[in-house]
Formats: structure tokens, sequence, C-alpha cells
């Protein structure tokens, strides 16, 4: 259902996909580079959430790690990216490359995740850093261990935010917080996330899967078609002005009372017994 043939079986292991009880499970699990990504495993990842839109079998996603140190640091820069091939005496490298692997690379991951019809879990494990930092941020609900942190490690290496920080981050904590953790990169603890609404929850290490489980499943049996179009709507809420989202909205209540969730759910009320959410 995923394209997974598209990938090698190498990189099938590094990001492991599963379906248990209507929650896809997308597992990065490559601990010889503490987590790190590659392209393939990036591209990986794209691929199975965007192959989850307009099907059927998962109705909510869990983004994870293995192991309890590292969730994800970020970008594997020790990956070998293969070379584009150039004239003669062309410079390395030429204007527009960077610019154009930041655009097939990152920049389809984070969207897949914000734009993913379904909603999605990060269950974060350990420390996650920079693009990593990012890739948990950008689902719709954050559980961490108390054991984790996130890092803006961007400054400590002299580089410039990517991964869509400078987009999420703001949204996440208001502008003054935002630059204060991007240009100081001080490492952030689970309690602190937590208190500065970087995450959801924050459970005990041996509880995180069974917490992140438990909210997914919820989900899952929940009215998806709803979720989707509240999740569309958040997203957009600023980025838009007020006159536009009053026609998303009026489009949204739309579609959404089309539904046979919505149809359940105003039965199961005035027949006063729990609905039952078939997720179209």
């Amino acid at each position: 259902m995923t394209a997974d043939d598209d990938f090698p079986a190498d990189v099938e292991d590094l990001v492991q996909f599963e379906i248990r009880n209507q929650v896809a499970w997308i597992t990065i699990n490559n601990p010889d580079k503490g987590n790190a990504l590659s392209s393939a495993m990036r591209d990986r990842m794209a691929g199975l959430l965007n192959g989850l839109n307009g099907r059927f079998e998962a109705r909510a996603v869990v983004i994870t790690a293995t192991g309890s140190k590292l969730f994800c640091p970020g970008a594997d820069i020790s990956a070998d990216q293969e070379a584009t091939p150039r004239p003669d005496g062309a410079p390395e490298p030429i204007v527009g490359e960077s610019r154009r692997m930041m655009l097939e690379g990152q920049l389809k991951l984070m969207p897949a995740i914000l734009d993913c019809e379904l909603p999605v879990i990060a269950a974060v494990n350990g420390t996650a850093a920079g693009v990593g930092a990012h890739l948990a941020l950008c689902c719709d609900l954050v559980v961490m261990a108390d054991h984790a942190k996130f890092i803006e490690v961007f400054a400590r290496r002299g580089l410039v935010p990517d991964g869509l920080g400078a987009w999420i981050l703001p949204r996440l904590v208001g502008l003054q917080k935002a630059r204060e953790l991007m240009l100081f990169a001080e490492d952030i603890s689970a309690a602190e996330a937590l208190q500065l609404g970087l995450c959801n929850r924050v459970v005990p290490a041996a509880e995180l899967s069974a917490a992140a489980t438990e909210w997914a499943e919820r989900l899952a049996s929940g009215p998806t078609r709803s979720f989707m179009l509240t999740k569309w709507l958040v997203n957009r809420s600023l980025d838009v002005d007020r006159r536009t989202l009053e026609d998303n909205e009026a489009w949204a209540v739309e579609l959404n009372s089309r539904t046979q969730d919505a149809q359940e759910g105003v039965a199961s009320f005035r027949e006063r017994r729990d609905p039952i959410w078939r997720g179209f």
C-alpha cells in the first residue's frame, strides 16, 4: 500500500512500518548512526505518510524510534549523496543545488506529516535535535519520555534552521521564545517542553509506547474524516486571513456533514447511546 518496492530492503529495515489495530507505526531504526536520517530514509517516511492518505487500513499514525537515547539527531551527513552530472569545469557546488536538495528532501517530509489526512503522534524516546526535533514538532500530538529532550542545534554548528523549523516553532511558542531557543541552541528538557507547549504529555520512558498506543488507538477508533478536516483547519488558521478561514470553515462543516460518522454522531446523541465511528 505504500510503495515499499521502491526502496531497498535495508532502507525498509532502517524505517520500519507496520499497522496494528488501525494504527500505522513508523519507526526510525538506524542505531549505527544514532537514528540520523539518510535521504533514502527521509524519502521512505514521506512516502509512507503520503501512502496512507485516501486509504482505510490505518486511521492514526505514530512516529517513533528504537532505543532509549536518541529519537533523531537530524540528517545523516555521512551518507553518500548521488552526484549530479555536470560539464567540465563546473564549480562544486553550483548555485541552486542546495536549494533544490532542500525542496526535494526535508521539505517534502515535514509537509507529508502536516498534510497527512490522519492524526500523527510523535513518541519521542530520546534526544530530538535539529531536523529530528522539527520532525516531532510537526506532528499533531507529541508524547515524550521523561529523559528525552529537544535541541535547536543549528546555531551550535553555525547553520540556519531548516526542516520547517522557522515555520513551526514560532507557532508553538511565539516569536520571542522561538528566537531564544534557536539562537542559544540550549537543551530543552521534557519538563520544559511540556511547559512551553512543545509536547502534550511526558511519561516515564517505560510507559512511552503504552501511552502513545493508548492515544493512537483512541484516535483510530474516532471520526476520522472529522479529524482530517479539523487538522486541515487548524494548520491553515495562522496562515490565512479571517475571511478566508471563515470560508474554509464553512466548507469543512459542509463536507463533514456528508460523512456517515457525522450522521452517526447526531443519531447517537438523539438516541442517547455511544457513537460507533467507522472512519468515513
